[in-house]
């Protein structure tokens, strides 16, 4: 059997639909023309799955009439049909062609004689053949699969020319595409546009970041995700474009689509990993160890990437309605997923446990794409076991952009360069880590710096776009003599200070002291001047030699001091003793204050 050709395009969309057409993940062109020639007498030719009153199908076929006769046999995907007949080895023609039931008209007998097949004899050049064209309506309960095989069981092999158009309505949105696929459209015109302002708000935030020095690596191979993403959503929406003008499309297209797809996956899941081992938010590089290790995983899971697009080119089988990850190769992609998880979980809690203050980030990070990690082999598991084959690809195809949506909605949410933002991850300017990361005097990196840890804090944007005077114009603290221990080349960078944590708010003035008095001029201590540090201190005044000599004289006598005359009139106060007569006079206490007079008394005779 030969490979179905396509014809030519019959028309070309306008630019800006061609621009705005979506992508469902698979579909089958539902354009069919081939030329089978085939010495079996049971061959497979195309399936569609039919929506119930609008599905039909219109052929035209030509062979021979010396191959008469030969059958459409139309199957659907019960599993008493189908399922029970196509590469059943212990079943031959008869038998397969016994499982077909007359009454649902499920067979067209391509001879003269049955008349729905629309059959007539033509000559060319001497040749007899039978050219039948007609179309064939498809009822049912709900959305079916129907299979198409061409048979002539005891015959002398096939050949056939046919073309068929499998349509669904004569709408735009769903005249070519099989029912699986309805409201895959519309879908993803919705995921397009988001992700193209996704791609836009993280190209207007990288902007403002390049300004503050914060454009880091990391957040470029976000950037740069994203955009592959529209990408791979732009050629998926050129391909599916002129698919549902002309039920072909262009497979190279389409390849070209999947390959962007599936960069954009790789892209991101590096950036998460490096993010879990602390790149660019609590270290300038990565050892040399673990760059040989994410190389070696990053290059196992592109080829395994690769071999599986291969192996769905060229190994999925047409009769069989299969999912991406039906494949050895896509149950590898799960295993190398889950591995991927392993890593990412071990270098955060490490990140976690050398940096605790990096919690306000990491903490939400390692929560929201440990669901992301899980998403994928779920999504693939229940689409393999759990989702109808009718139903399989709109529900996929929404899942499978939504967890894209995911991924990047989160990551940009948290790096927005917003004062309120208390996730966000940098705070080390580009121009530190390159500085951090030039080679020492000796050939070594420049972790012989040892950079402090810092309290963990927003980063502060205000004055971004000024000179930064704090800078320019601090005093650096003194260096101790005692060189610090080497720290290891995964050290932290210093970030500059106002980046650490958001000054903090002024403490509140001090109450008034109680207002004190000051002493009276002459009970005033005078202030000795404190010496100045930076000159020795000047040597104290010396006293004249009259003031020295006055000092050493001692104290006269002194003299008696008479009584007051309130006390002139009283008796002679009486004399000292002997033994202090030589001594001073001190005057009595009653000279010095005297008592108050007592009153007289007088005794009056009885």
């Amino acid at each position: 059997m030969e490979p179905p050709r396509a014809p030519a395009l019959r028309r070309l969309l306008p630019p800006l639909l061609l621009l705005l057409l979506p992508l469902p993940p698979r579909a089958r062109a539902k354009y069919v023309r081939g030329n089978l020639s085939s010495k079996e007498d049971w061959v497979f030719l195309t399936r569609f799955c039919f929506l119930s009153d609008y599905g039909r199908l219109d052929f035209r076929f030509r062979y021979p009439e010396a191959k008469c006769c030969q059958n459409i046999l139309l199957y659907f995907d019960d599993p008493s049909q189908w399922p029970a007949v196509y590469k059943a080895r212990d079943k031959d023609c008869l038998a397969k062609e016994s499982v077909i039931r007359p009454e649902n008209n499920q067979v067209i007998n391509l001879t003269t004689q049955y008349a729905w097949s629309g059959c007539q004899v033509v000559s060319e050049e001497g040749t007899r053949y039978l050219s039948c064209s007609s179309g064939r309506s498809f009822r049912s309960v709900r959305e079916r699969w129907w299979y198409i095989a061409l048979s002539k069981c005891g015959g002398d092999g096939l050949q056939l020319e046919y073309e068929m158009v499998l349509t669904n309505g004569k709408s735009f949105w769903t005249r070519h595409f099989s029912a699986d696929e309805f409201g895959i459209l519309e879908t993803d015109v919705t995921f397009l546009l988001i992700f193209i302002l996704i791609f836009f708000l993280s190209c207007y935030f990288g902007y403002l970041l390049k300004g503050r020095q914060l454009l880091h690596t990391t957040y470029k191979m976000f950037m740069a995700a994203a955009g592959v993403e529209v990408l791979s959503l732009l050629f998926f929406c050129i391909y599916w474009g002129q698919y549902a003008s002309d039920g072909i499309g262009n497979e190279s297209v389409k390849i070209l689509a999947k390959l962007l797809f599936s960069s954009s996956f790789l892209v991101f899941l590096l950036m998460l990993i490096l993010l879990g081992k602390g790149f660019t938010v609590t270290r300038g590089r990565i050892s040399h160890s673990g760059s040989v290790k994410l190389s070696v995983y990053m290059t196992l899971y592109t080829l395994t990437h690769v071999v599986l697009l291969i192996y769905e080119a060229e190994f999925f089988d047409p009769g069989q309605v299969l999912y991406t990850y039906e494949s050895p190769a896509g149950y590898g992609l799960i295993g190398l997923q889950v591995a991927a998880y392993v890593w990412f979980c071990y270098a955060v809690l490490v990140s976690l446990r050398h940096f605790p203050e990096k919690q306000p980030f990491y903490v939400p990070f390692f929560a929201a794409y440990t669901l992301w990690f899980f998403a994928v082999p779920i999504m693939a598991l229940i689409a393999n076991f759990g989702i109808p084959k009718w139903a399989r690809e709109k529900i996929v195809n929404g899942f499978q952009l939504g967890i894209h949506l995911y991924a990047h909605g989160v990551f940009l949410i948290m790096t927005r360069p917003s004062a309120a933002n208390k996730n966000f991850p940098y705070h080390v300017r580009t121009s530190q880590i390159a500085s951090a990361g030039a080679p020492g005097p000796g050939g070594s990196q420049s972790s012989d710096k040892a950079f402090p840890q810092h309290v963990y804090g927003n980063v502060t944007f205000i004055s971004d776009s000024v000179p930064n005077f704090t800078e320019l114009f601090s005093i650096p603290p003194p260096t101790s003599s005692v060189s610090p221990a080497a720290p290891a080349p995964e050290e932290l960078l210093a970030p500059p200070l106002e980046y650490l944590t958001p000054l903090p708010a002024p403490p509140p003035p001090p109450a008034p002291a109680p207002r004190r008095l000051s002493p009276a001029p002459a009970f005033r201590m005078p202030r000795v001047p404190t010496p100045r540090r930076d000159r020795p201190p000047a040597p104290a005044p010396t006293l004249p030699d009259w003031v020295l000599a006055l000092l050493r004289t001692p104290p006269r006598t002194p003299r008696a001091v008479p009584p007051p005359p309130a006390f002139r009139g009283s008796p002679p106060a009486p004399r000292p003793p002997r033994e202090f007569a030589r001594r001073s006079p001190t005057p009595p206490l009653e000279y010095l204050a005297p008592l108050p007079r007592r009153p007289a008394t007088h005794s009056f005779p009885d």
